[in-house]
């Protein structure tokens, strides 16, 4: 399993523009094989910061999503700190 997840800063009065740009890349992700989940969304106490989180479920599938994403042409970041994770196990939180 692979885990993309960090965030990025953008301008505060830019910030929510920033995200419904990605709407339509979180919408074609989540129907994509090997998605198990993604989202870009605003943080609740920051006004400049947008968290991502990408959970993919083998390198194979997120190579194959990264040849076709084709993100949006939006604000950009001021900053930006995203991590790759691989993963080899999991399980409920307890």
């Amino acid at each position: 399993m692979i885990i993309i997840a960090g965030h990025e800063l953008v301008a505060a009065d830019e910030r929510d523009a920033f995200v419904a740009a990605f709407r339509g890349l979180v919408t074609r992700a989540r129907g994509t094989d090997g998605c198990v989940h993604i989202a870009i969304t605003a943080d609740s106490v920051d006004p400049e910061r947008v968290n991502v989180v990408e959970v993919w479920r083998d390198a194979d599938a997120l190579k194959a999503w990264r040849r076709r994403a084709r993100g949006p042409k939006s604000a950009t970041p001021t900053h930006l700190d995203i991590r790759r994770y691989d993963t080899t196990d999991g399980g409920p939180l307890v």
